[in-house]
């Protein structure tokens, strides 16, 4: 079984790039303070990465 990562938006998406929007949308974050648990996969990763200034990540 493969890792979760808990992701969590700690800042808000207004002023953002439509781009940023989608990868937040494709991860299920839609609002501030919201947290979802992913699979740790590279796809995913990948996606943490683009907008890691946005999110906080756990194990």
């Amino acid at each position: 079984m493969a890792n979760k990562v808990k992701i969590t938006l700690v800042k808000s998406l207004i002023g953002s790039t439509k781009k940023q929007i989608k990868i937040a949308k494709a991860l299920g974050l839609t609002k501030k303070d919201q947290t979802v648990e992913h699979e740790n996969t590279p796809v995913i990763m990948g996606m943490v990465n683009a907008i890691s200034h946005l999110l906080k990540v756990a194990e």
